[in-house]
């Protein structure tokens, strides 16, 4: 049973429609309902994720977060900036975790969340290390070895593109998720930087996609 903020929810069927868009093995589905439960036990206690959202949890942040597995399959070591709830940093790391050598690092600058992350990873038993600290300051002491920087959620692009230029400079790929006002935000950031980027078309909402950054220079202003 999946436990949500308003009391019990069943979550049997929208996990079976994000795991059909989204398939995964029976190991990962394990240890991603293990993180589910979790998550919605410690969201009675702190706003981690919308109570609107509790009844899709699994399509909404679950599935949303494991699709950017497809973009970069090659990648074991994952960034995941603002890290808050676990998305998409934990199912990354749930699916990741019979991978020799894979790791993800969850950056979360707020303490409560932080010690939610930790909870969180030790219940899961997946390759990921907590990072309590602000996301900028994570590229100089940790950002050496990173394929994939990642952020859902956190700041619009011109932001993360701030905040992730020195691990694409060093060759990470950049996956970010949007929403609706992709174009628009694209956009402000092109005023501040070039950026070689394409999109890929969200399985999970019909209005998002992911934009797929692998290069990044400042523009002179």
């Amino acid at each position: 049973m999946n436990r949500g903020g308003q009391g019990a929810h069943d979550l049997s069927a929208d996990k079976a429609r994000a795991l059909a868009l989204t398939p995964v093995s029976r190991e990962t589905e394990r240890r991603l309902s293990i993180f589910v439960d979790t998550l919605l036990l410690a969201t009675e206690k702190q706003n981690l994720i919308g109570p609107s959202t509790i009844p899709t949890v699994w399509t909404r942040h679950v599935a949303d977060s494991l699709q950017l597995l497809a973009l970069a399959p090659e990648a074991k070591t994952w960034a995941d900036f603002g890290a808050g709830a676990g998305f998409p940093g934990i199912p990354i790391a749930c699916a990741l975790a019979d991978t020799p050598g894979a790791r993800v690092h969850l950056v979360e600058s707020v303490g409560k969340k932080a010690n939610f992350l930790r909870d969180a990873v030790a219940k899961t038993g997946v390759p990921a290390e907590i990072h309590h600290m602000r996301a900028e300051n994570f590229p100089a002491s940790h950002g050496d070895s990173v394929d994939v920087v990642t952020a859902r959620a956190l700041s619009p692009l011109k932001v993360l593109f701030e905040l992730a230029f020195p691990l694409i400079q060093r060759g990470a790929m950049g996956l970010f998720p949007k929403g609706q006002d992709v174009d628009a935000e694209l956009t402000e950031a092109a005023k501040y930087w070039n950026i070689e980027a394409t999109k890929a078309p969200s399985k999970t909402s019909l209005d998002g996609s992911i934009v797929i950054v692998t290069g990044l220079t400042r523009k002179r202003r």
